[in-house]
């Protein structure tokens, strides 16, 4: 039996990096995580302000969905879609009911959900809108990010990410961000759908103008075309509503799901809708091995449940408005703009000043962990469970940074 003991936060950073070079990390090691706090293996406590990229909404190791994990785990764990478990049917009933759809389909990570969402518009497209075979057109935004599939970098206008990962996916074109008027000109016959989030979180926390959403759902209904809202990193309470399109009182017509569906305890992604629209989808055309497993579903009825008996959004949208207060009386040349929702927060600087990631880094030297996107960008998305004393901390410690 090997010794996989905890080594030293170096020597684990310098095996990782022997063995997997697809990540920049930040250099931290974590061995332990409870609530809004995590441990590296040297016992160093830290406030995590990234929380998993929005996964871990409902703090580390939550004890409820804890309990439901270990009970599950002793009972059955999967059983593959060629059988019925008996959780699964309960895990999906409460999504629809948690989001006002009538059918689900269950996957495991963020980028399978927007894959399963791309190929059931295709599907509609072509035997509700009847689109010719082929032909069927998804419009996408500038900057967007749906995960790392083939498919999915094949719009993405990140160049990295497609380099050298032809021959590229056809079917896709894209328009402007928070741009209405930029959609309805590209909207064609053979249009079947447009994939959008409501917050751009990894573009660099764009949000788009207000009643964004509302104008883009109309022009969809208008013209035939399916919405496709992505708020696997803005749902689940993290800009201050159970989704951020809440905020226009809309959901699309495909709404996906991921991150936070799972406390952080396992993947699962979902990809909710209507049955006009999910019927389309028979038996055989997609699926997944471990989607809609028992622990999977026993992980995401404890996970809604802690968001609805908690009121992680409602706490979200107030702790939001509060920790934006703090971040407005920061007086610092070096702030460009701060901007997002609820606890999706971020804090764009002058390129003039460098760029955010070794203000990053002082952070963590200080005891709070957070990320930098798009370079000039730090990301402050902690536990929903966060309280004001440690958000104050926070601007605290930023306003030191940023002197």
């Amino acid at each position: 039996m090997e010794n996989y003991s905890a080594k030293s936060s170096n020597e684990i950073i310098e095996l990782t990096n022997k063995v997997t070079t697809n990540y920049n990390s930040m250099p931290v090691v974590m061995s332990r995580g409870e609530g809004v706090w995590v441990y590296d293996v040297e016992g160093n406590k830290y406030l995590d302000c990234l929380a998993a990229y929005s996964a871990v909404n409902q703090g580390h190791c939550h004890p409820k969905v804890v309990a439901a994990l270990k009970n599950q785990a002793e009972k059955l764990t999967l059983s593959s879609r060629a059988f019925h478990n008996d959780v699964m049917a309960f895990f999906l009933q409460k999504l629809c009911k948690y989001t006002g759809f009538t059918k689900a389909l269950p996957m495991n990570s963020g980028a399978e959900g927007v894959e399963t969402a791309l190929k059931i518009a295709r599907k509609w497209g072509y035997t509700v809108k009847k689109v010719p075979l082929d032909k069927a057109e998804i419009i996408v935004c500038d900057g967007n990010f749906h995960g790392r599939t083939t498919t999915v970098v094949s719009f993405s206008s990140e160049e990295q990410y497609k380099k050298l990962f032809g021959p590229l996916t056809p079917g896709f074109k894209s328009v402007p961000y928070g741009d209405a008027n930029a959609l309805k000109a590209a909207i064609t016959p053979n249009t079947v759908g447009f994939l959008l989030e409501p917050i751009q979180g990894e573009g660099g926390v764009n949000v788009p103008p207000e009643g964004y959403l509302a104008n883009v759902a109309r022009i969809c209904k208008d013209t035939g075309v399916l919405m496709l809202l992505d708020e696997i990193q803005t749902g689940f309470g993290r800009t201050g509503k159970k989704f951020c399109g809440d905020y226009d009182n809309t959901r699309g017509d495909i709404l996906i799901m991921g991150k936070a569906l799972s406390a952080g305890m396992y993947p699962i992604s979902a990809v909710c809708c209507n049955a006009s629209i999910m019927d389309v989808i028979k038996a055989g055309d997609h699926g997944s091995t471990y989607g809609g497993n028992p622990l999977a579903s026993a992980v995401g009825i404890a996970a809604l449940e802690v968001l609805e008996e908690e009121n992680l959004p409602e706490r979200s949208f107030e702790l939001g408005k509060y920790f934006r207060g703090l971040l407005a009386e920061i007086k610092s040349d070096k702030i460009k703009e701060v901007r997002g929702k609820g606890l999706m927060i971020g804090i764009e600087i002058k390129k003039e000043f460098g760029k955010a990631r070794p203000l990053c880094e002082e952070l963590k030297r200080r005891g709070i962990l957070c990320k930098e996107t798009h370079e000039q960008v730090i990301r402050i998305t902690p536990p929903l469970i966060i309280e004001e004393k440690e958000l104050k901390w926070v601007a605290e410690q930023l306003k030191e940074v940023l002197a």
